[in-house]
C-alpha cells in the first residue's frame, strides 16, 4: 500500500519540460533497438574542445574539487566580467557576476530573487519552454505576447507597451531565440529599449546563443544601447552552447549588485557553488583559443542551410530562415486534423509529434510547448547525415496523412 503524499500546490500549473520529454522518448526507443533520429535536444554533437578538457584534467593534479566561493571562483568571475563588459559596452565588476549550475539555474535564481507574488514578467512567444513555469514557481505571472512568423517571430515595442501593467517587473529577451532561431535587428532592439525605459522595466537578456549567428544576422546587445539600458539589463549567459559544454553545467548572471547578492543568497541555501572542476574548464574556455567556436559555428551554418532547404521542399510546410542558435521552426499546421491510414486523427501538434516518433521514427518537439501550436522545433546540432535522413523520414511520414 502506498503512503499518501500531498504534493505542494505550487506545482499544480507546472509542466514537465517538453524538450526533455521528447528527447527521453527517443532515447528509450533507441535503447530498445529501434532506429530513431532525434532532432529534440538543444545540444551540440561536438565534443568539448581539447584544450578545455586538458585544463580540467590538469587541475586534478592541483587539488581541484574543494568548495569554492558560492558565487564562483574569483578568477572565473573576473574573466566573465571582462568578456561581458566588452560585448555589452558597459563596465561590469566581478562582484556583479554569479556563476551557477547552468543558465537554467541562473534564470531560476533570478526569478526567485526578483519576483513577489503577483509580479508580472512579459515573455514573447514562441518562448523557451521553462520561462513561464519558472516565473510561476517564483509566484509571478507570465504575460505572453505573440511574435508572428511573418515578422520573423519578433515582438514589437507596441506589443510590449500594451502588455505592461502596474505589476510588470521585466521583459524577457532571448536573442537569438530558442526555439525559432530569430535574431532581433538593431532597430527592433532600440525600439524595445525605448519602451523599457518609458515603462520602468528590467530586461532579462538571455544571451546563451549570442555567438551562434549566421548569414546577415548580427547579435545586438540591448545593454549597449545606452548607460540607462545597461543599468536595467540583467545578462544571463553561459558556455553550454558556444563551447559544446552542456553537461559541464555552467551558466552565469551579471547584473545590479543588490540583485546578484540576493541570487547568491538563494544559491547559498540550495546548491552552494557550481562544480569546481567545471569552473576551471569554463575559465579555460573563455580565456583560451577561440578557433573552436568559429569552426563549430561554420558547421552549424552549413547544417542550417541544408535543413531549411529540405524542410521547405516538403509539401505544405513553410519555414522561416533562422539567423541564430541551432534550431529550425517550421509550420506543420497543414497536417493538424489529417488522418493516418488507420483512421487516427492528428488532433494537435503533440499528437502529431507522438505519431512521427512512433511511425516515422523521427523525433521533433511540438510547438505548443513553446507557445506556438502547429509549429515544431528541430535542432540541427547534429550530423549532416542525420539531417538528410531525418528530414527525409519526416517528409515520408507526413505524406502518409490525408
Amino acid at each position: 500500500m502506498t503512503f499518501p503524499i500531498k504534493i505542494a500546490s505550487r506545482l499544480d500549473p507546472i509542466k514537465p519540460s517538453i524538450t526533455l520529454a521528447v528527447t527521453a522518448k527517443a532515447a528509450k526507443l533507441k535503447a530498445d533497438g529501434i532506429d530513431v533520429i532525434s532532432f529534440g535536444a538543444g545540444e551540440p554533437d561536438f565534443d568539448t574542445p581539447a584544450h578545455i578538457k586538458a585544463a580540467a584534467a590538469a587541475s586534478l593534479e592541483k587539488g581541484v574539487g574543494k568548495y569554492t566561493d558560492v558565487s564562483g571562483l574569483l578568477a572565473l568571475r573576473k574573466a566573465i566580467a571582462a568578456e561581458l563588459s566588452a560585448v555589452h559596452n558597459t563596465k561590469i565588476e566581478p562582484d556583479q557576476v554569479l556563476v551557477s549550475a547552468g543558465a537554467k539555474h541562473s534564470l531560476f535564481n533570478l526569478f526567485m530573487a526578483l519576483l513577489d507574488s503577483g509580479d508580472e514578467v512579459i515573455i514573447p512567444a514562441p518562448y523557451w519552454v521553462s520561462y513561464p513555469d519558472m516565473v510561476m514557481l517564483a509566484g509571478g505571472r507570465p504575460v505572453i505576447i505573440e511574435g508572428k512568423a511573418e515578422d520573423d517571430f519578433a515582438v514589437t515595442a507596441e506589443q510590449v507597451a500594451a502588455a505592461c501593467s502596474g505589476r510588470t517587473r521585466a521583459l524577457v529577451l532571448n536573442n537569438p531565440s530558442n526555439p525559432t532561431g530569430a535574431v532581433y535587428t538593431q532597430a527592433q532592439i532600440e525600439a524595445l529599449a525605448k519602451v523599457v525605459v518609458e515603462k520602468d522595466l528590467l530586461v532579462i537578456s538571455d544571451d546563451i546563443y549570442r555567438q551562434l549567428v549566421y548569414g546577415d544576422g548580427k547579435y545586438v546587445s540591448i545593454a549597449a544601447v545606452s548607460p540607462e539600458l545597461a543599468k536595467r539589463t540583467i545578462l544571463v549567459d553561459g558556455v553550454s552552447k558556444t563551447y559544446a559544454m552542456t553537461g559541464w553545467r555552467i551558466g552565469y548572471t551579471a547584473g545590479p549588485l543588490p540583485l546578484i547578492k540576493a541570487m547568491a543568497k538563494i544559491q547559498g541555501q540550495s546548491t552552494s557553488n557550481p562544480t569546481h572542476i567545471a569552473q576551471v574548464a569554463t575559465l579555460a574556455a573563455l580565456t583560451g583559443p577561440q578557433d573552436c567556436v568559429g569552426e563549430m559555428r561554420k558547421a552549424f551554418d552549413e547544417r542550417r542551410v541544408e535543413m531549411v532547404k529540405l524542410l521547405r521542399a516538403i509539401p505544405h510546410v513553410s519555414c522561416r530562415e533562422p539567423k541564430g542558435a541551432f534550431y529550425a521552426f517550421p509550420d506543420l499546421s497543414h497536417y493538424i486534423g489529417k488522418k493516418t491510414a488507420e483512421g487516427a486523427i492528428m488532433d494537435d501538434d503533440v499528437q502529431l509529434c507522438d505519431w512521427l516518433v512512433e511511425v516515422g521514427k523521427v523525433a521533433v518537439v511540438p510547438g505548443s510547448g513553446f507557445g506556438a501550436p502547429g509549429f515544431v522545433r528541430l535542432s540541427y546540432a547534429c550530423s549532416m547525415q542525420n539531417i538528410r535522413d531525418g528530414v527525409g523520414r519526416l517528409a515520408s511520414a507526413l505524406a502518409k496523412l490525408s
